[in-house]
């Protein structure tokens, strides 16, 4: 049987960063996640988890010619801010691929280099030691080393992409920021495209930003409820849930009683393993 992976959670946090100690247990860095197979790494979105990441490389002694392709869902600013502080971009021998999604105004790159530059920012991308390259990308599947990737757009406020990975004999779908209500379809709908990138996958890390109660008042926000979550691992057959993109209103109590209806969903359907990501957990798959 093939090696397998490990996959590390650095942010988890959606739409805006946090701190507090009433996050101490969950994180409050936005959306960044590891996947690493060998040499191969796999990067999911570059919130602000990026950073910590950065930091935790740089404190191995691994952020010296540090080479890894980025899966970008989308451009919101809670999925991006962490690139220009990301440490191993401070070295020449560092190289990054960012893939994301086509953009209807340019290029993936021109696009990027409007985000960061004056005024916004203090230097742009070309100025970081490493090179960073984008990719645009629409539905598709393509390889990224040793890795299989498919790319479907997903439902979100603006275009977005939801990625499935098979590496090594893992398989990891990566679907933040899918929203319910960003479409005319009945709230319980989820669309091929979505059961496609999670079919059977090893984990499945999924938006799981909003309880049913507070969901009819923001479900323009382009985010799921967690029953939603569960639905999409059930219909599926993901073997692991790991709820995802926790709102910044919701300290470690509120994603506990979530988790806690999330597992008691999962309990009648069959689902074996859910979880609520917090940044710094890593698992082997």
């Amino acid at each position: 049987m093939p090696g397998g992976a490990q996959i590390t959670f650095h942010g988890t946090r959606g739409s805006t960063p946090c701190s507090g100690s009433q996050y101490a247990r969950y994180g409050g860095n936005t959306s960044c996640v590891s996947l690493e197979a060998g040499d191969e790494i796999v990067i999911f979105d570059l919130g602000t988890g990026l950073r910590s990441y950065g930091a935790q490389l740089e404190a191995e002694g691994s952020d010296l010619g540090y080479r890894a392709a980025v899966l970008l869902s989308h451009l919101h600013w809670d999925h991006v801010q962490g690139l220009p502080f990301f440490r191993p971009l401070a070295s020449p021998d560092a190289e990054l691929d960012v893939y994301g999604p086509i953009q209807a105004g340019g290029s993936l790159g021109a696009v990027f280099d409007e985000l960061m530059g004056q005024p916004f920012f203090p230097i742009s991308i070309h100025e970081l030691a490493g090179a960073v390259r984008f990719v645009g990308v629409d539905a598709d599947d393509f390889p990224i080393g040793g890795a299989k990737v498919r790319s479907r757009w997903i439902r979100h406020t603006s275009p977005t992409l939801g990625y499935r990975v098979d590496l090594e004999g893992v398989s990891v779908a990566y679907v933040s920021d899918h929203g319910q209500g960003c479409s005319d379809d009945a709230d319980g709908y989820v669309p091929p495209e979505v059961l496609e990138l999670a079919d059977g996958v090893d984990l499945l890390i999924h938006d799981a930003q909003h309880s049913c109660a507070e969901y009819e008042r923001k479900r323009h926000f382009g985010h799921s409820t967690v029953d939603y979550a569960v639905d999409v691992a059930r219909q599926a057959g993901a073997r692991r849930l790991a709820l995802f993109h926790h709102c910044p209103s919701h300290a470690d109590a509120e994603v506990d009683a979530l988790l806690l209806r999330a597992c008691e969903l999962a309990s009648r359907t069959g689902i074996g393993n859910v979880f609520a990501a917090a940044d710094g957990l890593t698992l082997s798959l």
